[in-house]
């Protein structure tokens, strides 16, 4: 499977509506992205089952922002909806699959335990 173009208006139904998605949040200008963009293209034809989005930070600033995006490339790892991976720079192939192997192998009835403590946490600090 090919990458997808991810938008402010297609971004929350990917990440939420699919396993696991990967996102590279990139910019045309940037060197490190356009080296890490056949990488990229590459796992996505590797691994039909996952969903892997593109953002252009350029085109989509407001997306980018409320990411907290400050250096590209990053890639970003969502799975069943969570964020479970962040790291600014180009991974090389054997890195990225390293971050797929390992999202593929997380106990996600755990990581929504700890989701879930995490936002009562924050709710109960609530003035």
């Amino acid at each position: 499977m090919s990458t997808i173009e991810l938008t402010g208006e297609n971004f929350e139904s990917t990440v939420t509506g699919n396993d696991i998605v990967l996102v590279d949040f990139w910019a045309e200008w940037c060197g490190p992205c356009r080296s890490f963009g056949p990488v990229f293209e590459a796992a996505s034809n590797q691994h039909g089952d996952i969903i892997f989005g593109k953002v252009d930070t350029e085109a989509e600033q407001g997306l980018a922002g409320a990411a907290g995006i400050s250096s590209i490339p990053t890639l970003m790892v969502f799975r069943e909806g969570v964020l479970v991976f962040s790291q600014p720079g180009a991974l090389p192939a054997n890195g990225l699959e390293q971050v797929i192997t390992g999202v593929r192998g997380l106990d996600m009835v755990d990581i929504h335990r700890q989701a879930t403590e995490l936002a009562q946490q924050h709710e109960g600090a609530q003035p």
